[in-house]
Order: C-alpha cells, then structure tokens, then sequence
C-alpha cells in the first residue's frame, strides 16, 4: 500500500473513531471548506469533490484544530446551540477564513462575539486538488 493510501486511511480511521458531536463538526467544517472554495475555473468544489476527497493530513489538521477549538470553546458553543455541531463546524470554516457568514451573524448573541474572537488564533486556510487529486490545505 502506498504511503498515501496509508495517509488517507489514517485520516479516515481517525474521524470515524471521534464521539458522534465531534465527527458531526468536523465533517461539516470539511464540507463548508469545499461549499465556500473554488477550482482553477470558478467552479465551486463541491460540485466534484466531497469529504471523502480530503488527504488524510487535511483531515487530520481539520479533527485537530476542531477537537481543540470545541474545547476552549465548549460552554459558548453550548449557549450558541446546544447540539448543533454541524452548523458550528459550519461557522467555524467560514469565520476563521473571514466570509461574510459565521458566529458573530447567528443572533447567538455574547457568545457569538465571543466565539468569534476565538477562531482568530486559527489562520485563514483553503482547500486546493493536489497533484495526487486528494484535497489538501494551503495557508
């Protein structure tokens, strides 16, 4: 098995081992990441590509920063939405990358502002195709 197929395993393996909340999150940040980024020709990369086209480092950096992002953050995401994991997975990809959606736009009120402020350690990143045609993270 080549050292990619191994990455991409991994990577997988490790999303599906994360409690339901947390993989609920991450797949939706994954897919908000591919709903908010384009191709070389404009066209929106969730018209070709889904989650399952991330190379097991991409999707390792995403269950990272998550998993650590929910729990610095987990009394205000539960004031935000309790239970609402895809859309704060959601909020988080579009906030940190600076779009014109997010916590600070969901009447979620302090802790929206707060929850805001937070993402602003993570730097802006997009998704690109790669030569191998797994989706990786530049920035």
């Amino acid at each position: 098995m080549s050292k990619d197929k191994l990455d991409e395993s991994y990577g997988r393996a490790l999303l599906s081992s994360l409690p339901s909340y947390q993989r609920e999150f991450v797949q939706d940040y994954l897919a908000a990441a591919l709903w908010a980024s384009h191709d070389d020709h404009g066209k929106p990369l969730d018209a070709k590509y889904s989650i399952e086209d991330f190379s097991g480092e991409a999707i390792e950096r995403a269950v990272s920063e998550s998993v650590e992002f929910m729990e610095n953050n987990r009394e205000d995401l539960e004031k935000a939405g309790r239970g609402d994991y895809g859309q704060h997975g959601h909020d988080f990809f579009l906030t940190r990358n600076g779009h014109g959606a997010g916590f600070w736009d969901r009447g979620y009120g302090a802790a929206g502002d707060r929850l805001t402020k937070a993402t602003k350690p993570y730097r802006e990143i997009h998704p690109e195709v790669g030569d191998d045609g797994n989706i990786h993270w530049f920035g």
